[in-house]
């Protein structure tokens, strides 16, 4: 690696906000030794440009021996932000690669088949005589053979030990503050109806223990193999035959790959066992910190890696759970550009929502979302709803009020698609989503408003978190929600001169940043600190535009006196004036200098 490259390889032509600050203190982190570094980099920093700045150092082919690795990899869990590097022309020199369902075959009347159930997947030494142009294996040429090569985290860890996506000199991982829980998702090995083909043939044996699902772990994999070699033996396969084929294969190497960790003296890793329903019954096996897991995938790819994110809150905590060692890292803070006056916190709190308290709360908090459509009639909003049955039972009580007409939720298969035609109408309704708080990008009109209705807590039922917690680490506990409200918080607020309002509606939250407050970035603490209650009109569902359409005239003081008259659970006025507040029409000093197109 070469850092001193770093900012030459800056694919932008200026510098905007702390980028040229930020990339000269990465430089000298790896000048000094690191081959790891953290960049906590905020929303709107441009950590894609940061991060091909990045793997633009990596050692070249003419500078190399033949045993040295070059080039780079640029990688990131969520596909959302791999399309939007592939739809930036600033980064058009990272060959992107996707799975093969993500292309089509090529060949006569297969054009609607995806390359895995192609007939070169099909039919045993198919010779294909478009091979040297079938989409996907054209563009695993060219980013095996370019300086960078693009690619989700799941294709990423899944081509580990591939003869053709080698080791590379430089791995850049964006938003990487969720690897562990990636890893751990990646790792963990679901058997039940759906997953396992083979799951009617099946004696599922009642689970007691570890060692009883290592002992059944192998067996299957055993019987896994022999059903596939059956597969493997045929001259031709139906496409739900190579599923099935393909499927098997998954198992059998998930199957081993816990036997061999769980059986291997040196491996740090833990594993946890769940078999809710008894014998008979679905099993999942859990891996917790998978260190060894991560240490093939991921850290044996590289000689440097970067990983960047704005929301990787304790470096220590992080690094432990990542397999690494905190010494040998170094985190290289980003500052934030955008206003705090002009990313406001409101306190809208109606009480907990926890399960015991949602039934007596949530009625509360579709009238203060009512309320606040009332003070942004003509503007967009997002209502992150933390779970299906949330926003559910939240959009009926919306359509009770009268104003379903602005409402719009997305169903549980057509995610995108209800997003996207969301985003496409001019017209000022609010999105009810679910776990969308992350990697969603409202920028200007998209979105002016948010509201929180859950503090996201990690549910304790599940058998790695309440191991965590058995074990007294509740610390974790609240960087994990900590670190998706924050991510939340962004997805209004995308650059220095845009705006948007977050309502925070469960009281839950507050506690959260009472206990999570050592491990805020500095930024986020100083927007929690202005954290005010808003002075809403009181509760008036025609004036929300429930009909179609806005109610009226958009009210100017967005953080003026505080409380609401009405008797719903609204905080009392306050006689002092907050100093959040944030006037549309104020332009930031930044306006001038930062692109936001």
């Amino acid at each position: 690696m070469n850092p001193e490259r770093i900012l030459d390889e800056f694919p932008a032509p200026s510098f905007r906000g702390n980028q040229q600050d930020a990339l000269g203190n990465v430089r000298e982190a790896f000048e000094s030794g690191n081959d790891v570094v953290l960049v906590r980099a905020p929303t709107g920093s441009g950590k894609s440009l940061l991060a091909r700045s990045i793997a633009g150092c990596a050692r070249r082919v003419e500078d190399a021996d033949p045993s040295d690795a070059t080039g780079a990899y640029y990688t990131t869990p969520q596909v959302s932000q791999l399309d939007d590097v592939a739809s930036d022309d600033l980064l058009d020199d990272l060959k992107i690669i996707r799975g093969k369902r993500n292309y089509s075959c090529i060949l006569p009347g297969e054009h609607d088949t995806p390359v895995d159930r192609a007939p070169c997947a099909r039919e045993k030494g198919y010779d294909c005589s478009v091979k040297h142009r079938c989409p996907y294996f054209s563009d695993r040429a060219i980013a095996s053979n370019r300086e960078i090569a693009a690619m989700t985290l799941a294709y990423f860890m899944r081509t580990a030990g591939s003869e053709v996506f080698r080791k590379r000199d430089v791995v850049v991982i964006d938003e990487a503050h969720g690897l562990a829980e990636w890893a751990e998702m990646y790792a963990t090995i679901d058997l039940n109806p759906r997953t396992v083909p083979i799951w009617d043939d099946l004696k599922i044996p009642e689970m007691t223990g570890l060692d009883r699902a290592v002992q059944y772990a192998d067996s299957l994999s055993g019987t896994c193999k022999r059903r596939k070699d059956d597969l493997i033996a045929q001259q031709e396969l139906t496409a739900p035959e190579a599923a099935r084929r393909d499927r098997l294969q998954e198992l059998i190497s998930e199957l081993d790959w816990f036997v061999d960790d769980y059986r291997n003296p040196d491996s740090a890793t833990e594993w946890v066992v769940d078999q809710p329903d008894g014998k008979g019954g679905p099993i999942t096996i859990k891996p917790m910190n998978p260190e060894r897991y991560l240490a093939h995938t991921v850290w044996e790819r590289g000689n440097k890696f970067a990983l960047l994110s704005a929301t990787i809150l304790n470096k220590d905590a992080f690094c432990r759970q990542v397999g690494l060692d905190p010494a040998d890292v170094t985190l290289v803070d980003v500052g934030h550009t955008f206003p705090v006056e002009n990313r406001p916190l409101y306190d809208v709190t109606q009480g907990k929502m926890t399960y015991e308290h949602r039934e007596e709360t949530l009625p509360k908090i579709a009238r203060t979302v009512v309320k606040i459509m009332q003070e942004h009639p003509d503007e967009k909003g997002i209502v992150h709803a933390h779970s299906y049955h949330i926003q559910e039972k939240l959009t009926r009580k919306l359509r009770e009020f009268g104003v379903g007409g602005r409402v719009r939720a997305h169903e549980r298969d057509s995610r995108d698609e209800d997003l996207e035609a969301w985003k496409a109408s001019d017209d000022p309704d609010v999105f009810v989503s679910v776990k969308m708080e992350e990697a969603l990008d409202l920028k200007g009109d998209l979105a002016r408003w948010q509201v929180l209705c859950k503090a996201p807590f990690l549910n304790t039922s599940d058998s790695r978190v309440a191991h965590r917690l058995e074990n007294g680490q509740w610390a974790w506990y609240y960087r994990a929600a900590l670190r998706t409200v924050i991510q939340a918080c962004g997805r209004v607020i995308r650059a220095p001169d845009d705006y948007g309002a977050t309502y925070l509606a469960d009281s839950s939250l507050l506690q959260l940043f009472d206990r999570a407050r050592t491990d805020m970035p500095d930024w986020f603490a100083e927007q929690v600190d202005r954290m005010s209650y808003p002075d809403l009109p009181e509760f008036e569902p025609d004036g929300a535009g429930g009909n179609g359409g806005g109610g009226g005239g958009s009210r100017n003081n967005r953080g003026g006196s505080h409380g609401s008259s009405d008797n719903d659970g609204e905080k009392p006025k306050s006689n002092s004036k907050s100093k959040s507040g944030y006037s549309r029409n104020r332009k930031s000093p930044m306006a001038d200098v930062w692109d936001t197109e």
